[in-house]
């Protein structure tokens, strides 16, 4: 009796020094605050920072249900005390395993990331800086050369899927790398087009696989090396789209009027390529692929809140690209030089930057669907500013508040898709998504250059962006009222 009294006592000790270990690994994941969300209908748990607990128990299982299932069945056997060393050796190592999320190299990975957004949106969003020059060359209608810009945003939108479907299963290098290619060869060749049909093919082609590659893989890149700090390095990744639009606009307005617009082309081609090539040198994929997730994508691609989503994206695409394309043009019929009116664009690329950043942190400690929401309500007000604007000051506040809303929405879009679905699989959902955004990008400033070649002005056009923006804001109701219901619910609980 006096030894298996002995024997039980040892496994009691043993037992506990397990869950010790367990626990120690287990406690920073799930200690937080849960925030609301709607995909439980699909059967998905969502934990505040956007880390769910399954994600965090599955990343544990790898060595703590292997472990304990190998252990539990021998606990009466001789070898009991060399099992519980080997369990917490194991348990040891998928603690060192998890010490690289949110590490200096899970930095390094923004870094790069931010540099590459930098590069594909800055060559993207400096198009309306080429729009009056292009347009004057060929003879072209405002709505036949917003066409070759809204025909280059729906192919990266689109393509967004397949590219983040490819980084999922071979890694980001080889997709950026080839997206960098294309962008390049893209440029050059519209430097040489002699019909504006063509740039559609050159400038359209090139430029929307280099944002597409240069921007989803890259995004699933940072949110797969976070845990705790996704939020604020997703923020901090994508304000490298506002830097680059800072810069780059008006720039390559300075550059049209010394070199011509082909020229410069020639000059943003070759740099970018170089930029996106080292970046995909540097890259590496996110250690979130030793925790294979259980999430059901086709399930998780089925709620109602991917459909709200899909939405609201379509909409606010439709109003988004309208002051990319034309607000310069608008800006000098008002007075403002070329220069001055493409610097407005940079505005917009500034004013996002500070929304990125700011809510991307904020967003660490409070609910990431009520922010995403109020970006949208700003950016509708945003354009309802733009319809009554016409000195350029005005046109500023519109810039500074519309970039802000923007910023705001797309440092969000991955925090929210990884509250919802979960970050496993957060490069192929995120490029699904933006397919949506693509079709509205395709239609939104083609129809308004059609108002504006048919009314010879632009307040019919800023009124058709309102609508669409405000239109966007609205389909997000649904789920903010859900996020909240969800929150009291589990604060009952």
């Amino acid at each position: 009796m006096r030894a298996k009294s002995h024997r039980t006592h040892r496994e009691s000790e043993i037992y506990k020094r397990f869950r010790a270990i367990d626990i120690r690994l287990r406690a920073p994941f799930l200690s937080n605050e849960p925030i609301a969300s709607r995909g439980r209908a699909a059967g998905f748990r969502v934990e505040r920072n956007g880390l769910r607990a399954d994600d965090a128990r599955s990343m544990m299982s790898l060595r703590v249900s292997s472990s304990w299932a190998t252990l539990a069945p021998h606990m009466a056997d001789h070898t009991l005390e060399s099992q519980a060393v080997t369990a917490e050796s194991e348990l040891e190592a998928a603690r060192a395993e998890l010490a690289r999320f949110d590490s200096p190299r899970a930095w390094r990975m923004v870094a790069i990331a931010f540099v590459a957004m930098f590069a594909v949106y800055g060559v993207a969003y400096s198009f309306g800086a080429f729009f009056k020059p292009m347009a004057a060359e060929f003879g072209a209608r405002s709505s036949s050369t917003s066409g070759v810009f809204s025909l280059t945003v729906f192919i990266w939108c689109v393509l967004g899927w397949p590219a983040g479907y490819l980084s999922d299963r071979i890694g980001p290098r080889v997709v950026v790398a080839a997206g960098a290619l294309a962008m390049g060869v893209g440029l050059v060749m519209t430097a040489f087009i002699d019909r504006l049909w063509m740039g559609y093919l050159t400038y359209g082609i090139g430029v929307g696989i280099g944002v597409a590659t240069g921007y989803v893989p890259m995004v699933a890149v940072v949110g797969g090396w976070f845990l705790t700090r996704r939020n604020t390095a997703l923020g901090i990744a994508v304000a490298g789209i506002g830097c680059g639009t800072v810069l780059m606009a008006p720039v390559a307005a300075a550059m049209i009027e010394r070199i011509g617009w082909r020229d410069t082309y020639l000059v943003i081609g070759a740099g970018a390529t170089a930029i996106l090539l080292g970046c995909a040198m540097l890259v590496e994929r996110p250690p979130v692929r030793v925790a294979p997730s259980a999430i059901d994508l086709r399930a998780a691609l089925t709620t109602a809140d991917f459909r709200l989503l899909y939405l609201n994206s379509f909409l606010s695409s439709m109003a988004l690209f309208v002051p990319f394309v034309y607000l310069p043009a608008f800006a000098h019929e008002h007075g403002a030089s070329r220069v001055a009116s493409a610097a407005l664009v940079g505005i917009i690329g500034g004013a996002s930057v500070a929304g990125r950043l700011g809510l991307g942190a904020i967003a660490d400690r409070m609910s990431t669907v009520r922010l995403f929401a109020g970006c949208y309500l700003l950016l509708a007000a945003s354009f309802g500013w733009w319809l009554g604007a016409s000195s350029y000051a005005a046109l500023v506040v519109f810039a500074v508040a519309m970039g802000a809303g923007y910023g705001g929405f797309v440092a969000l879009t991955p925090a929210v898709l990884a509250d919802l679905f979960g970050a496993a699989r957060l490069g192929t959902i995120m490029g699904i998504l933006y397919t949506s955004g693509g079709v509205g990008a395709l239609l939104g400033p083609p129809i308004a250059g059609v108002i504006i070649d048919y009314t010879g002005g632009y307040r019919w056009a800023i009124g058709y962006s309102l609508a669409a923006a405000i239109a966007a804001f609205a389909v997000l109701i649904p789920l903010v009222a859900s996020a909240g219901n969800g929150r009291a619910a589990q604060a009952r609980s």
